[in-house]
């Protein structure tokens, strides 16, 4: 039986991604993310409050990176959607992460997160809810540790995590259960 809970943002699973951004002095910002995406094949929404740092950066700077954390970072991770910038300007420098300046845009690479996203803002979108920023996929970036033998990023290999919005949770992701327009191919035979 189906109980009603009412509107609530549950959809799992939620993505991790990080927002890497450059304060005004030059300082890295990074910023948890879990309200976002892949919108088309070279753009990607980031969906913030206004009153984010981040938010800040991305006018100043009109770039960011857009990173999947794996476990091996889950405890920085989950610190940077807990401090914000405004608040704790040296949250960045608090974790022990590395950062360089990515080659193709004005923001940070994190070195230990193993796929990175450049991207350069393309839109901003004043909504009801906040912001949205549209931002175009310029690169990406992939330590050679998460590809395959034909060099592919392979998912198992990322460690990535997901959000519970419903429990706040994370939970590690990784395992290969089907063959994308494949495993149901089945269906459409019978069509």
């Amino acid at each position: 039986m189906m109980k009603n809970l009412g509107v609530q943002p549950y959809l799992y699973p939620m993505p991790t991604y990080m927002i890497g951004t450059y304060n005004e002095d030059g300082s890295v910002d990074e910023m948890m993310m879990a309200w976002g995406g892949i919108c088309a094949e070279n753009m990607v929404a980031l969906n913030l409050e206004a009153d984010h740092k981040t938010v800040a950066n991305l006018k100043a700077r009109g770039a960011f990176t857009l990173a999947v954390p794996g476990t091996d970072t889950l405890k920085e991770s989950d610190f940077f959607g807990i401090a914000s910038a405004n608040k704790v300007p040296d949250k960045f420098a608090r974790s022990g992460l590395h950062a360089v300046k990515s080659d193709k845009v004005d923001a940070p690479v994190v070195t230990e997160y193993p796929l990175t996203l450049e991207c350069k803002v393309a839109e901003f979108q004043n909504q009801p809810y906040g912001v949205r920023i549209l931002g175009e996929i310029v690169n990406v970036l992939a330590d050679e540790k998460v590809l395959d033998e034909k060099g592919r990023i392979d998912a198992a290999k990322l460690n990535a995590f997901a959000f519970d919005q419903m429990r706040n949770g994370y939970y590690a992701l990784g395992e290969k259960v089907g063959q994308a327009w494949h495993s149901g191919a089945e269906y459409v035979k019978k069509a």
